[in-house]
């Protein structure tokens, strides 16, 4: 029986991948956990509906690119499977509520977590992503049933009740508080969602073997970050939340931080870490942090899942993908990245997805590495009591 699920960090030699797909992706309807508006998109507040496919066609385009480049290096691609229902852009219900949209399957990142021999099921937090786990779940159940050594779990599925969001967060995001009090909701870890239940995104968590480092992020709350820290406890794995300064509603890690290789991570220096015990930490265990450089591609989208229209440079540029420690695929375009990476004697390969990014993530958020030779180390020997 074959060994499938291994990987313990982001950035040992790849050997087996899960890519999603943009087919079936949605805008979807407003909901407490967050609201889209793309008036010049043809979807302006309080509207819904399927992605148009000239830019699904556009989006598939460059993934398959995308794959076929893994392939030709040797690595086992595996692809999600699109619900017809997803397809449809088919309504979710559960007995406590009904939303009329769903959201697409081209970011797995987003809700599962490898991590050694186990891929965890992240809550979520949207209802419109409520159903997205079928997607994987046969890819899943062939790995159960070929890799005795898989272990497949899922934290426990929130309800997603009104209890679960703080009233009108939207709302007074946009149109109410001032720039201040929104930094300050930020560096007190104050978004739109309560502590009623565990809820976490896996796509705010960059892996180093025995440490795990958590966004505390408007898609993770505390009790989710408790979750997590029982959880991995006597597995001997450590969680260490952070917090990134100036992005005032932030989600997902991997537009902050990059851990390029043992000893190296890339930062935003537009959104630089705060948390103090994370900068002793890497610098206790000589790491160096290195600032990235900036985003030079100019995205005109007036569509996108991001949350809205999408004009201008943007830090997705940091969104990456390693092959193995010195071979990383960055977005063709950004091309002050490519040279800085280039520089520190990391081979770059370009992957143009600039007609994927629309739909909510770049290379990172499109893939799963659910096998990476290697096996779990300790990069953090030296560590902060209580962190």
């Amino acid at each position: 029986m074959a060994k499938i699920v291994n990987s313990w960090n982001e950035w040992d030699p790849l050997k087996r991948v899960i890519v999603g797909r943009p087919d079936g992706s949605q805008i979807p309807a407003p909901e407490p956990a967050w609201d889209f508006d793309a008036p010049n998109g043809g979807f302006p507040l309080g509207s819904w509906g399927l992605m148009p496919q000239e830019m699904v066609d556009a989006a598939n385009e460059q993934v398959e690119g995308f794959v076929k480049m893994m392939e030709k290096r040797g690595i086992t691609v595996d692809r999600v499977d699109v619900h017809p229902a997803m397809l449809a852009g088919a309504a979710v219900s559960t007995p406590d509520w009904t939303h009329p949209s769903q959201r697409g399957i081209s970011n797995p990142r987003d809700l599962f977590l490898p991590v050694g021999n186990e891929i965890i099921e992240a809550t979520g937090c949207m209802r419109a992503r409520w159903y997205e786990y079928l997607a994987l779940r046969p890819l899943f159940e062939e790995y159960f049933k070929e890799d005795p050594d898989f272990v497949w779990v899922s934290a426990p599925k929130p309800r997603l009740t009104d209890e679960s969001y703080v009233r009108n967060f939207n709302y007074n995001y946009r149109k109410v508080w001032s720039d201040e009090e929104k930094r300050r909701r930020l560096h007190n870890w104050e978004f739109q969602l309560t502590e009623k239940e565990p809820l976490w995104d896996a796509a705010d968590a960059d892996r180093a073997g025995r440490d795990i480092f958590w966004q505390c992020s408007a898609v993770t709350n505390r009790a989710g970050m408790d979750w997590l820290k029982r959880y991995f406890a006597p597995k001997g794995i450590r969680i260490h939340p952070l917090t990134f300064d100036n992005h005032t509603h932030p989600w997902h890690i991997d537009c902050n931080l990059t851990l390029v290789r043992p000893g190296l991570a890339v930062y935003n220096p537009a959104w630089p870490i705060i948390t103090e015990n994370a900068l002793k930490l890497f610098k206790m265990n000589d790491w160096e942090l290195v600032p990235a450089a900036g985003p030079v591609h100019v995205y005109k989208s007036d569509l996108t899942l991001l949350g809205g229209e999408y004009t201008g440079v943007s830090w997705i540029s940091m969104n990456t993908f390693a092959l193995c420690p010195n071979t990383i695929c960055v977005e063709a375009h950004e091309t002050a990245y490519l040279e800085q990476l280039n520089k520190m004697g990391i081979e770059v390969v370009p992957v143009p997805y600039n007609d994927v990014c629309p739909f909510g993530g770049a290379l990172h958020c499109t893939t799963l590495d659910v096998y990476r030779e290697g096996v779990c180390e300790d990069y953090f020997p030296n560590q902060i009591p209580g962190y």
